[in-house]
């Protein structure tokens, strides 16, 4: 039963039990008449999205140091993609792959801080599939904004159960968002999310509706945290394959991303033997890519860069596509492709209506998943990282910097040619010229876009204070915004504040996520913005310790968490208007105010 909780990172027993690696169960066989009655209808889709996974982390591109067998079989009974890319970072891919555009056009140019969210006009791939009839879920890691409409449920998907922010601190009964409100996770996240599609999907098969289903995982993401069982396998274990400077590895860190690798493809497993045992698995289509290159440097192929980087090591993600019996099973594709692309494919063979409000950027694989594409043309894709630029050909790259890569002799970008070769140089650099005219019209410039208060008739707006801005002495948990909290919070003169737009006004209820020792129980806080206030008093002592240390196999950067607990701190009257959105105390009786992790405004009559 769902419940609604304190904002609490709280250890628990898991509950999935951890069953030994299983290879898929044989189709269970059905009559012709079934067989007939499931083809004439849409194949569902099923899209894994790993977060940090290197294109090496996986057994199948040959990386000898992990074992991922469930990942492995989507390749051998369906269409691996050699050249497929990526964004530099998270929400960059997420962007792409939900719009089908590339990410600059949207408006997604970072990870935190506003940057994340694509624009408010953006049609996304669960709107294509919801329009055409499919029930629509995602169950992860969204990272493509938190306010409407950016929501995942303001987007197409009618169900959500995971995290808007751009990582989590802690991943054992982490509190979650379930369309909109927040719960008590159930184990591993891992694992909750993947038990939560799988009863989605077996939902939809006894309703007999097709369905989308967007599992991003937040694996293998910092914090560097997974089960026992997982990382006893690597805790000791010799590794026979290393990065191109292995001086630069971190064991530990290392480690526990393959153990958390590991722990994604038992879970993909999971989802294959569900789609065998409901017998749909001839009638879905599933997709398997990450979002950027290894957030660490580990073995990834001898190429060059990781996580962040523009170059191939950076932006380069394993890619495969399965859709048993209407595919070429064992099939490889060498031409480049893309996140952008995904979503022009799965409509085309879906073969459902590709509504389009803005161009796209993405085109359909279907005649190289098919291998019918004897006339494919040269094609470009370009990867960007605000205002760093790299193309990438079928045989060369520029990077941003202007360096010349011929990628069929020099995979690993040792050797720039551009000297040897002008007139190649010169003609990527005007593409990239071209393309960067193309997205950013009047140029690159500064995220300025306001966080959007009851959107659409939105019953409630999350302002966590990753969006927000300190003012005075209160001071951030971590220099990485996504998961983290205010404290330090001393003088009446300090404020936190976010630049907002109230799109629809009225009455809110105004709901704070703090914590606060006995002793400095009492500050009175105001909540303001253009002119209209509520106030009132902290009256409830909360004072839990910090938490995720004791589950961490590596040292962390991200904010440690803790248990934040609600206060209503009462009405207010918003009308429509952009401005700040103040949060000030006008009295602190104690050494402090309090930590500040949340704010909820909760439309009310």
């Amino acid at each position: 039963m769902k419940s609604i909780i304190t904002f609490g990172m709280l250890v628990c027993v898991l509950t999935s039990s951890m069953l030994a690696e299983e290879k898929p169960q044989a189709q269970t066989k059905r009559s012709s008449s079934e067989s007939a009655e499931k083809e004439s209808t849409h194949p569902n889709i099923v899209v894994f999205l790993a977060d940090d996974q290197g294109w090496g982390d996986v057994s199948h591109n040959g990386n000898t140091n992990l074992h991922t067998p469930n990942i492995d079989s989507l390749v051998r009974d369906g269409v691996r993609f050699n050249r497929f890319y990526v964004g530099a970072v998270c929400a960059p891919t997420r962007a792409a792959f939900l719009t089908g555009r590339y990410h600059a056009r949207t408006g997604t140019t970072g990870v935190s801080k506003g940057e994340e969210r694509f624009n408010s006009d953006e049609y996304t791939i669960a709107q294509v599939f919801k329009k055409a009839g499919y029930a629509t879920g995602a169950f992860g890691k969204w990272h493509n904004g938190t306010q409407y409409p950016n929501h995942p449920n303001a987007k197409g998907f009618e169900e959500f159960y995971g995290f808007t922010s751009g990582h989590w601190g802690h991943y054992f009964s982490p509190m979650l968002d379930h369309n909109g409100t927040f719960v008590k996770g159930n184990g591993y996240i891992t694992d909750d999310l993947t038990d939560k599609a799988m009863a989605f999907i077996k939902k939809q098969v006894q309703d007999n509706k097709p369905f989308f289903t967007y599992i991003p995982y937040c694996m293998p993401h910092s914090p560097m945290q997974v089960p026992d069982q997982f990382w006893d396998r690597f805790a000791d274990k010799k590794l026979e394959m290393h990065n191109r400077e292995p001086g630069k590895e971190q064991p530990d860190h290392l480690r526990a991303a393959l153990a958390m690798c590991e722990n994604v493809d038992w879970n993909v497993g999971r989802v294959l033997k569900e789609l065998n045992r409901l017998g749909i698995a001839d009638n879905t289509i599933v997709i398997y890519f990450s979002d950027n290159g290894p957030n660490g440097f580990r073995w990834n192929g001898d190429m060059k860069g990781k996580k962040g980087s523009l170059d191939e090591g950076g932006v380069r993600s394993p890619f495969v596509i399965r859709w048993t019996g209407h595919l070429p099973a064992g099939h490889e594709v060498d031409k480049i492709a893309g996140a952008i692309d995904i979503l022009p494919t799965l409509a085309d063979l879906a073969g459902i209506p590709r509504p389009e409000p803005k161009p796209i950027d993405g085109v359909s694989l279907k005649p190289l998943i098919m291998d019918s594409a004897s006339d494919w043309p040269d094609r470009m894709i370009f990867s960007s990282l605000r205002q760093r630029i790299s193309v990438r050909t079928d045989q060369y790259r520029l990077s941003h910097k202007g360096e010349l890569y011929d990628m069929t002799k020099d995979p690993g970008q040792r050797n720039d040619i551009a000297k040897q070769n002008p007139e190649v140089a010169a003609k990527l650099k005007q593409a990239v010229a071209s393309w960067q005219k193309s997205v950013w019209p009047d140029g690159y410039s500064k995220d300025t876009r306001p966080f959007l208060i009851g959107y659409g008739g939105a019953p409630t707006t999350q302002l966590p204070a990753r969006d927000a801005i300190s003012h005075g002495g209160i001071k951030r948990s971590s220099r990485h915004p996504n998961c983290s909290f205010f404290y330090h919070w001393t003088n009446t003169d300090d404020s936190i504040t976010w630049d907002a737009k109230v799109v629809e006004g009225g009455t809110y209820e105004a709901v704070l996520y703090y914590t606060c020792p006995q002793a400095d129980v009492g500050s009175t806080v105001q909540l303001s913005f253009n002119g209209s206030n509520v106030q009132g008093k902290i009256i409830e002592a909360h004072s839990p310790p910090l938490q995720g240390e004791a589950q961490d196999r590596a040292k962390r950067s991200e904010s440690f968490v803790k248990d934040f607990k609600p206060m209503v701190l009462g009405k207010i009257k918003l009308s429509p208007g952009t401005g700040p959105l103040t949060l000030r105390a006008l009295e602190i009786p104690g050494s402090q105010v309090m930590d500040f992790r949340l704010l909820i405004l909760r439309r009310v009559p």
